[in-house]
């Protein structure tokens, strides 16, 4: 018997990692690519609705600490839903932490769009009540971190399963686009009343601030039926709840496109021979303490570390750069002109940069590989902050916009996208999500981190944050060098995974 259930999950490995690109797999890429959309079109929108509520409630700027904790707040709840469902999705199932995320999601979003000032006499204000919205926001934002870079993963083929896993996370570049389209669109509407004689026409920019955070909603809205209804992984039905033929029988049914006869719980009709395996941290701390997988956990998460702090530096304080280039800019300028040429700033880099780099990992990622693309970026990313930094003043207006749209190029066909791809395949099934938490995680602290150094430097400073970012380039470049490279490798050739007898051990 022990003989049969090896032979069946080998089977069930080839099925999976030589299995031709099909509609299966393109499914998989948009239920999990539609959340990366909504995560950053949700994150990345503040930077836009903080101006808007500057004017609405402060009649000029939000005061500098409660900007930055506006935009922290999210980061901060993002970091702990990555390590929860991270370390969740081993213990229980993909399937059954998948959906959930998003339904936190799509609620905070709403209850973010309506937030106001509370009536009691020592009530929380509106900025008060978005912190606690948008930290509970980031809580479900962490958890679509794991699982949708787990799933992908695991249900991908060998060949493809780099560029499914980018093509999920790329997204995220049409998410940051979108925000602009949709903020430049509801401005507009808004045009014959803002852009008139009365400059102070605060009711109006509180509608746009509100439909343009409430639209995040709606893509996630759209997907959560079809991460509910998403079958189990068969890695984690072999490796974790020891039911090799219920994760033999999914298999076949995905793989031809008949997922609606897997049941919906993900379990077979006879669960009398399971060996239900599940991880602990014992387990988890016994494997890492090995030199050869530590390393590789701490070249994941210092590499993310690192990134991050220069990524969200200057995606969450766009408006702020942009404002050192001439976008909303002036002090003869109205409150339509400073919004308006804003979300022109931030939709040129998105087209230019943001979203060509997504896609250009998607394309090169399995023919270049992850580690090659990862440290060209640490190297470009290192030599524009760096350029940035020491000749902002000579530079020019144009070439400038262009080094900072290069580096949002190379970000993102680069770091941000390896990143967010390699914990998803270099850790064993058993922990690959909780350690895919850890790395992000690790990833959100730097961002943290840059948000108080943005603060404390202060938009002034700009040529002193550029040059910080050019340094924690360089670092997360070196620990680049821990990682292996996963090009052309199956999973379990990447975690050197053995079987023996009826267990799965990861060496």
């Amino acid at each position: 018997m022990q003989r049969d259930s090896l032979l069946e999950r080998k089977e069930t490995l080839q099925q999976l990692n030589n299995a031709k690109f099909g509609w299966f797999h393109i499914k998989a890429c948009l239920v999990s690519g539609i959340g990366f959309f909504t995560d950053a079109y949700d994150l990345f929108i503040i930077q836009l609705a903080v101006i808007m509520i500057g004017m609405v409630y402060y009649h000029d700027e939000l005061y500098p600490v409660s900007e930055t904790l506006l935009k922290q707040s999210a980061l901060i709840g993002t970091l702990i839903g990555q390590l929860l469902f991270g370390y969740l999705a081993d213990l229980l199932g993909r399937k059954k932490m998948y959906g959930t995320e998003l339904l936190i999601i799509v609620f905070t979003t709403v209850t973010s769009a309506l937030a106001a000032n509370t009536a009691a006499p020592n009530g929380l204000t509106i900025v008060g009540m978005l912190i606690i919205w948008r930290f509970l926001l980031g809580i479900g934002i962490g958890g679509d971190y794991p699982l949708s870079a787990i799933i992908t993963s695991e249900f991908a083929n060998t060949k493809n399963r780099g560029a499914m896993i980018a093509a999920v996370f790329a997204m995220q570049g049409f998410g940051i686009l979108t925000g602009s389209l949709v903020s430049l669109l509801v401005l507009f509407s808004f045009s014959n009343t803002l852009n008139n004689s009365d400059p102070l026409n605060y009711l109006q920019i509180d509608h746009v601030w509100r439909i343009i955070v409430a639209f995040g909603a709606v893509p996630g809205l759209v997907a959560i039926y079809f991460r509910m209804t998403i079958p189990e992984t068969p890695r984690f039905t072999m490796d974790i709840k020891g039911d090799v033929g219920k994760a033999k029988k999914n298999t076949q049914q995905v793989l031809k496109n008949n997922s609606n006869d897997i049941s919906e719980d993900g379990t077979s009709l006879d669960d009398s021979n399971q060996k239900i395996q599940k991880p602990s941290f014992y387990e988890l701390k016994r494997y890492l303490s090995k030199w050869r997988n530590g390393k590789i956990l701490l070249g994941t998460a210092m590499a993310w570390f690192a990134l991050d702090v220069g990524f969200y530096g200057i995606n969450l304080n766009q408006t702020t750069i942009l404002k050192q280039m001439g976008f909303g800019s002036g002090s003869d300028l109205s409150q339509y002109e400073i919004l308006k040429q804003a979300i022109y700033g931030n939709l040129i880099t998105s087209a230019l940069g943001t979203v060509p780099g997504y896609w250009l990992t998607v394309l090169f990622v399995d023919r270049w590989g992850r580690k090659k693309i990862q440290i060209m970026g640490f190297v470009a990313l290192t030599i524009l902050f760096t350029v940035m930094g020491l000749c902002k003043d000579i530079l020019g207006h144009y070439l400038f916009i262009a080094l900072y749209t290069l580096a949002n190029l190379f970000n993102n066909f680069g770091p941000n996208a390896t990143t967010f791809i390699i914990p998803g395949e270099v850790f064993p099934t058993r922990y690959r999500s909780t350690c895919h938490g850890i790395s992000a995680a690790s990833g959100k602290l730097g961002a943290i981190i840059s948000q108080v150094w943005f603060l404390g430097l202060g938009a002034d400073n700009f040529q002193a944050i550029m040059l910080v970012f050019a340094v924690f380039m360089a670092i997360g470049l070196a620990f680049t060098f821990l990682i292996p490279e996963t090009k052309g490798k199956t999973l379990e050739e990447i975690c050197e995974v053995q079987l023996k007898s009826s267990q799965i051990q990861c060496v």
